[in-house]
């Protein structure tokens, strides 16, 4: 493992992901990795929801980077797992960030709870990851409360910084381009533009799959 993206969802880690696969970084671990297949399903809510503590290396053999999803949650532990991994935090502005989350990923949960995915299905075992990582884990059963979850979201950001070190962690908005990133990295500056990925119209396609249960490609 090379590098651990500490950022939460939305912010541009999707992007991140196709830039780290374009500069040589990838495979990249994505929450999709997790969300399109049942064995690391299981697996991570062996971790997530029954407190199992795994071995680090097996859960991400194979992966260059770990962007998005679990690794911005349990960013201590990975970071003392990889000690020579590169540390990215990426940011956007905190309300156009609330209203992604919002319009999207919350949407899947709300849904699911309305209307409960069978028992040990794909779906049911995603939102129970879901829901005790991040909606009554980071937010607290809060997340509604606009003020509260931005209020989260700055703080879990300043815990990050303060936790790994100014000097060690690249905070880092996908706006920013190529630059930043290659300059953080010491590798060359592509030729092509940087990748825009996963928009708001993307992310609810790709949680209408979850919630349907296909894997969510594309």
């Amino acid at each position: 493992m090379q590098l651990i993206n500490t950022g939460l969802g939305r912010t541009g880690t999707t992007s991140l992901k196709a830039a780290l696969d374009r500069l040589g970084l990838g495979p990249s671990f994505h929450m999709f990795d997790i969300v399109g297949d049942a064995r690391r399903l299981e697996q991570w809510e062996r971790i997530v929801c029954d407190g199992e503590t795994p071995d680090w290396a097996a859960v991400f053999d194979g992966y260059r980077s770990a962007v998005d999803g679990p690794c911005a949650l349990y960013y201590r532990q990975l970071s003392q797992a990889f000690p020579d991994a590169k540390l990215i935090l990426t940011v956007r502005d905190a309300d156009s960030w609330y209203r992604s989350t919002h319009d999207t990923l919350y949407q899947f949960a709300l849904r699911a709870k309305a209307d409960p995915p069978p028992p040990g299905s794909p779906p049911a075992r995603l939102l129970r990851i879901t829901s005790a990582m991040v909606w009554d884990g980071l937010f607290g059963g809060r997340f509604a409360d606009k003020d509260h979850a931005i209020d989260v979201y700055h703080r879990h950001n300043a815990e990050v910084v303060d936790a790994l070190g100014a000097g060690n962690v690249l905070v880092y908005d996908v706006r920013q381009g190529w630059e930043p990133l290659c300059d953080f990295l010491g590798t060359d500056v592509p030729a092509e533009p940087f990748p825009r990925t996963n928009d708001t119209a993307s992310m609810r396609r790709r949680v209408a799959a979850a919630a349907a249960g296909a894997p969510a490609a594309g």
